[in-house]
């Protein structure tokens, strides 16, 4: 097999996948009748659509944690923690919903204040359980050799040595250079069995299961001639591309029509990760704008009293895939900058309003683009849009800038919740910032927003870069 869209360990990790995805949605509907039956509730229509929602919910929110998540949880408090923040993420979705369709008083508050403490101990319980059950059950042990050695193949090894669930076992590399040249420049002992020429027989003598190739690109030729001798063997041979010279975006791997493709750079809202993510916009930006009503509304008063101007501001910006967008703010500034050259607000700023001072310094200025989230112009979470003048100016300046608009702009985002907000005297300054706009687009999960999200919360009181 040289082409595949699951690891050679599937065995091990597809059962530990599947059970973290499917045990959760039927352990929350069954302990929801089961809560319901140790209290005396009868299961009529209600219920039986809460029962039905929160399936879906469930088996949605808990597989895009378990596909983001960089290793498969081992511990118990590694499930407990899982679990406790999809559970929350469910609960909210649940309660909104309920909220907007005026189903809250047809349930027993008794029931589902139970059902929601109980739930995701049970959950965590249980995929514990499974874990340590499959793990000691695991199917036979794969005996593995890598072809090439390098930095990208030292990874390999470690991944492989790190997660035994995969039921992957490392017997050595194979490579042209000696063993004292490879340890050298990988500044570790390598356990070298033989030259790239050595693979195939040593393969057929000692009955390897998996070969993982590594060989540099450049050594096309190389690479091909080690594939058809090794077509004389059982094993499963998979090519690992050195692409890592590249800087890469939600890099993964894909199929057109029988053709293995690769993504380099790619937006990580693709498929479900994109409706995942509209759903939990459009939930928490609609609770959102409930909450600050009677905020938003002091806000407009205070503006409206205190310049001249209109109470919202509007600046073009560039949204997803850069495109123009109109994104709205109260009004801080006597100011309206919209042009070829917008000067960025600064400390003891003139320009700023006594009123706009304070709003800004909470950031009570920016809750005007919720409604910007539920027009679908922005996130709740993503790279802070910047005024066009300055996307012009940064992308001739920055490699890479462009790439942070793969995704909508956010009212947060990682580099906010890391201090990079506010004025960038220096292109270092600006630098700073689209490096964690550029790790946030590669490391997006459902779990990262909310906690770039409780992070902001925390940042507001105690920002000084807030002017």
């Amino acid at each position: 097999m040289l082409f595949g869209t699951a690891s050679a360990g599937s065995q091990g990790n597809g059962w530990l996948t599947l059970v973290s995805t499917l045990v959760p949605p039927f352990v929350a509907v069954l302990a929801l009748y089961v809560t319901m039956a140790l209290m005396n509730v009868d299961g009529e229509d209600p219920y039986t659509v809460l029962a039905v929602l929160t399936f879906i919910l469930t088996l949605t929110v808990y597989r895009e944690i378990v596909a983001a998540s960089p290793s498969v949880a081992r511990r118990p408090r590694d499930f407990l923690q899982r679990s406790l923040t999809t559970w929350t993420i469910v609960v909210g979705c649940l309660a909104v919903a309920g909220f907007a369709l005026k189903y809250g008083a047809v349930f027993s508050r008794r029931v589902l204040l139970t059902w929601a403490v109980v739930t995701p101990l049970l959950i965590a319980a249980s995929q514990y359980w499974a874990y340590v059950f499959l793990t000691k059950n695991a199917a036979r042990t794969r005996k593995v050799v890598i072809a090439g050695v390098s930095d990208l193949s030292r990874r390999l090894a470690k991944a492989i040595s790190e997660h035994r669930t995969n039921g992957l076992e490392l017997i050595g590399w194979f490579d042209d250079r000696s063993q004292d040249r490879v340890a050298a420049s990988d500044n570790s002992e390598s356990k070298l069995l033989g030259r790239l020429q050595d693979l195939p027989g040593y393969v057929r003598a000692h009955n390897i299961d998996v070969i993982y190739i590594a060989v540099p690109i450049r050594r096309e030729e190389r690479t091909r001639l080690l594939l058809d001798e090794l077509h004389d063997t059982t094993a499963s041979i998979y090519f690992v591309p050195d692409i890592f010279v590249f800087d890469l975006i939600q890099s993964r791997a894909d199929v057109i029509d029988g053709i293995p493709v690769l993504a380099l750079c790619e937006t990580p809202f693709v498929g479900v990760n994109g409706l995942v993510k509209r759903i939990s916009d459009l939930t928490l930006a609609s609770l959102l704008i409930l909450l600050t009503a009677p905020v938003m509304l002091a806000v407009a008063v205070g503006v409206a009293m205190t310049t001249s101007g209109s109470i919202i501001f509007k600046q073009r910006r560039y949204g997803l895939d850069g495109r123009e967008i109109v994104v709205y703010k109260f009004r801080s500034m006597s100011a309206s900058d919209d042009g070829s050259v917008v000067r960025q607000a600064q400390r003891d700023d003139q320009r700023i309003t006594t009123f706009g001072r304070f709003i800004r310094k909470y950031s009570l200025d920016e809750l005007p683009q919720l409604i910007n989230v539920i027009q679908g112009r922005m996130s709740l979470v993503g790279p802070r849009p910047h005024a066009v003048a300055h996307n012009e100016e940064y992308r001739h300046l920055i490699k890479g800038y462009m790439i942070r608009h793969k995704v909508a702009p956010g009212i947060t985002g990682l580099a906010q919740v890391r201090g990079y907000r506010g004025e960038t005297k220096t292109v270092e300054d600006m630098r700073a910032r689209v490096d964690s706009d550029l790790e946030y687009l590669r490391r997006w999960s459902l779990a990262l927003d909310i906690k770039i999200l409780a992070l902001t919360v925390l940042r507001v009181f105690k920002d000084s870069k807030a002017y």
